[in-house]
């Protein structure tokens, strides 16, 4: 968003000023790891995708999903939960040998976030936040060579931006109770690029779509 300032004399309009305002470039991210908790327990991948951009009045969605970043990682500790693979369906000793080292990983998701967001406030998406910023930002500190590219803090919950937008409760704005005029058009496959996209197309809608 620019704000111009212009000054006019007769037939002459003279540029004052340009000012260009911060904005947000949001991304949508997702991670399967091997336990609750980082540390004792591994990322064992990350998918990342551009979810649009907001100058505080406009919305601007992205024109596809293609704009993305994803990696498998090699596991930190010998420590996990056999029912957390289960869900994802990771093989913890194929990454060991196949898996991108943490740091080399991370450090590559940093630049290329910082790339895409430009001169853009990068700003993590995710629902539920509060597991994936845990872990991503523990990662980001202890791994990247540039540290968090989302600070200590920038970050957008849609589960809470769902109860806040629409009358409800936190228990009951979870992604199986996601009101239908916001589902996306992808299936939650617990594969972390798969369902980074899938989120960014339920944050677009809290933007562009309203309850009929």
């Amino acid at each position: 968003m620019r704000i111009i300032q212009r000054t006019d004399k007769g037939d002459l309009t003279k540029l004052v000023d340009e000012v260009t305002l911060p904005y947000d470039v949001y991304f949508s991210a997702d991670i399967e790891t091997d336990g609750a908790i980082p540390g004792p327990n591994s990322i064992l991948s990350i998918g990342i995708t551009y979810a649009g951009t907001f100058d505080g009045e406009t919305f601007s969605a992205p024109v596809d999903y293609e704009t993305t970043f994803y990696r498998e990682l090699k596991p930190i500790s010998d420590e996990f939960d056999p029912k957390a693979l289960e869900v994802n369906g990771f093989d913890r000793d194929r990454l060991k040998v196949e898996g991108t080292d943490p740091q080399e990983a991370m450090s590559q998701a940093a630049e290329w976030i910082t790339k895409v967001a430009g001169a853009g406030d990068p700003i993590l998406v995710a629902y539920p936040l509060s597991f994936d910023w845990s872990w991503l930002y523990w990662y980001f500190v202890r791994f990247s060579k540039t540290g968090s590219p989302f600070g200590y803090s920038r970050c957008f919950d849609i589960k809470t931006a769902i109860a806040v937008k629409h009358s409800r409760t936190i228990v009951t704005s979870g992604r199986d109770r996601i009101p239908s005029f916001m589902k996306p058009d992808l299936k939650h496959t617990h594969h972390a690029l798969d369902d980074a996209i899938e989120q960014a197309m339920i944050f677009s809608k809290l933007f562009t779509k309203s309850e009929k």
